[in-house]
């Protein structure tokens, strides 16, 4: 498992313990975040202004956004089932 083979898929960054990635669709956009400590992911869906984020419920965000995260973690050699791990 590695943050840097998560950090070279598209769109996402590694800083730290943590990856990150932006996600705009269907007039929606959210912030996406894998810990490696904790090995988990967290989903938060961005306000209008950009700069307000609040955690969301994995039920309430688009599949396709679940789908293609579940992919990334795989790349990057991390168990997409993290993806669906309640904390």
């Amino acid at each position: 498992m590695s943050l840097d083979s998560l950090a070279d898929r598209e769109g996402w960054h590694a800083e730290g313990f943590a990856a990150r990635v932006h996600y705009r669709g269907e007039g929606e956009r959210y912030a996406v975040e894998y810990y490696a400590p904790s090995d988990c992911v967290l989903y938060w869906k961005v306000k209008g202004d950009g700069e307000t984020a609040v955690p969301v419920g994995r039920k309430t965000v688009p599949d396709p956004l679940r789908e293609r995260v579940r992919m990334d973690l795989d790349a990057a050699g991390i168990d997409p089932a993290v993806e669906a791990r309640s904390l």
